[in-house]
């Protein structure tokens, strides 16, 4: 389901990347600090709609099911009482686990926090230590009478890549950086349209009254298991077809070139009719 834009294409939000000068740095250790950032600017009253734990919550089902889409539902997010575990297609395969999710919120912050455990990607030096992945949203003073702005980041600090430690800094910088970038700036941008996922835990659908304070969300967890993604097999059918025919029409060109080539030698070539042409006809 989604939130408040019923029409795919409609942008009710303008979306500016608004990354900081050094993005993303490793320091002497192999600790990575990555930052990607966003300007959202919006109608005063649908940012009022959305200013609330429940949707907070909502934006983090979001991110996961961004990453799980864009990935082609290779890359899942399996949801458990205690911790998120972002898995390649089953749970054998952790790349990521973190701990459940840590909420703030007030009138003028959001922030979602999961701190990081373990997986496939985390150096040892990683595991169980500060690391964390976040999505803190401030409010941003009014550009217009009417309008509102949000600064929206992304942020991973203190992650300790595998791959970095184990291989090189350079690898880690041009393949695993560069994707985690690429994706971030693909979420931020598609918040232009307001969509936002129905929460898989529900922990703040609710509310309650506090007396002296008013609504505030009622937290709750679930004993279920839930998983985020989906594997559209057959788009993945449709693109491995397209490859095999793609190496098939490769294959055939290149028999083809050889074909001709063999075709366009003078006839009755001999190697042997070269060699007689050389002092001592060719025999030793």
């Amino acid at each position: 389901m989604k939130l408040l834009n019923r029409e795919r294409e409609r942008r009710v939000a303008d979306s500016v990347i608004r990354d900081p000068e050094e993005h993303t740095v490793m320091d002497d250790q192999g600790a990575v600090r990555s930052v990607q950032a966003a300007d959202l600017t919006m109608p005063t009253e649908q940012l009022d709609e959305i200013w609330s734990p429940m949707h907070l919550e909502r934006l983090a089902r979001t991110y996961w099911k961004y990453l799980s889409r864009v990935t082609l539902g290779l890359i899942r997010v399996r949801y458990t009482p205690t911790e998120r575990q972002v898995v390649f297609l089953m749970a054998p395969f952790v790349l990521l686990r973190f701990y459940a999710p840590e909420y703030a919120m007030d009138d003028e912050r959001g922030v979602v926090k999961w701190r990081i455990r373990d997986g496939i990607l985390v150096a040892s030096e990683g595991r169980g230590g500060d690391g964390f992945l976040e999505i803190d949203v401030r409010k941003c003073p009014e550009p217009a009478p009417g309008r509102a702005k949000i600064h929206v980041e992304v942020e991973i600090a203190s992650f300790y890549p595998a791959l970095a430690l184990r291989l090189a800094r350079w690898v880690y910088a041009n393949t695993q950086s560069r994707i985690h970038v690429l994706v971030t700036h693909g979420f931020l941008r598609s918040l232009a349209k307001l969509e936002l996922e129905e929460s898989a835990v529900g922990r703040f659908a609710t509310v309650q009254d506090v007396e002296g304070i008013g609504e505030v969300a009622a937290p709750h967890a679930t004993a279920e298991d839930v998983t985020v993604g989906d594997t559209p097999w057959p788009a993945i059918g449709a693109l491995a077809a397209g490859v095999a025919l793609a190496t098939v029409l490769v294959a055939r060109r290149r028999r083809e070139t050889a074909r001709a080539t063999r075709s366009s030698l003078p006839g009755g070539f001999d190697i042997g009719d070269v060699l007689g042409g050389l002092p001592g006809g060719g025999r030793r």
